[in-house]
């Protein structure tokens, strides 16, 4: 059998990208679950491994810094795109994140499928569901962010605004929070990894590349507008090395065994 061709679907940047979020937010929900459940008795013992609940409230404010920085970078990587240059297709068109009619064709094309009607669609650059997550990514930050860093300075904050807002503020990053950790642990968790076609891990967010018959398979309007356009030679890689490959399984099974073990966590704490 002839070694499988691949495809670039993420840069570097990407790739860094995503790893860098990944692994600040593991360190966010590992450190900030203790203190939300801090009656909880297992919040004890994860506090301990972290040096106690001051530490890990230290920790939790480093694993936001980060996560912070990455989207910073991502939004000025954006503007660069934009003013720099002057591509203006994240706005618009097949390679956008903005949610488009196309989405509701597909969400009701991949319906139909879920219940035998019709056979399984196929998608474009991005699918409903990524955009989904990116832009619950997005709006999280915001909520998140922004009530975590009045937390962090409310001296400051405290100037401008009345003490009842910080209340809403505490409730507020602690209940989004658990809403971004168990969609992340379940759902995303699921569409990116543990479906039986991509079980255990799909390695391509870590390695960038996927081989031609995954993206005929799965990204079969991208193929045929790409063959269209005469670009399909432009997204041509080489195979991922067994380096890149050993990385990526490590980094992943690191996130799916924390993720899965923070959910369990969780709900364990919230049903008793």
């Amino acid at each position: 059998m002839s070694e499988p061709r691949y495809v670039r679907r993420f840069d570097r940047v990407h790739s860094v990208t995503h790893i860098a979020l990944m692994l600040s937010f593991l360190g966010l929900a590992a450190t900030g679950m203790p203190l939300l459940f801090s009656d909880a008795r297992w919040a004890w013992y994860l506090s301990r491994a972290f040096g106690g609940f001051e530490m890990a409230g230290s920790l939790h404010r480093f694993f936001g810094t980060v996560l912070i920085v990455v989207f910073v970078a991502h939004i000025a990587r954006l503007v660069r795109r934009v003013v720099v240059d002057k591509d203006y297709s994240i706005f618009w068109g097949p390679t956008s994140m903005v949610p488009q009619p196309q989405d509701l064709k597909d969400l009701y094309a991949n319906f139909l499928w879920f219940v035998g009607k019709r056979p399984r669609p196929t998608f474009d650059r991005f699918t409903y569901w990524e955009k989904f997550d990116y832009w619950a990514v997005f709006w999280g930050m915001f909520v998140i962010g922004g009530s975590g860093i009045m937390l962090w300075f409310p001296t400051f904050f405290a100037r401008f605004i009345p003490g009842w807002v910080f209340n809403i503020a505490l409730f507020v990053h602690g209940e989004e929070a658990l809403l971004a950790a168990g969609f992340i642990f379940t759902v995303h968790f699921f569409n990116g990894h543990l479906r039986p076609e991509k079980f255990p891990m799909d390695l391509v967010i870590f390695t960038g590349r996927m081989t031609t018959h995954e993206f005929e398979e799965e990204r079969g309007a991208e193929r045929a507008r790409l063959a269209a356009e005469g670009k399909l030679d432009e997204i041509a890689a080489p195979p991922p090395t067994s380096g890149e490959l050993a990385f990526g399984r490590a980094i992943g099974t690191f996130g799916l065994v924390v993720g899965v073990v923070l959910v369990i966590l969780i709900f364990y704490a919230v049903l008793t």
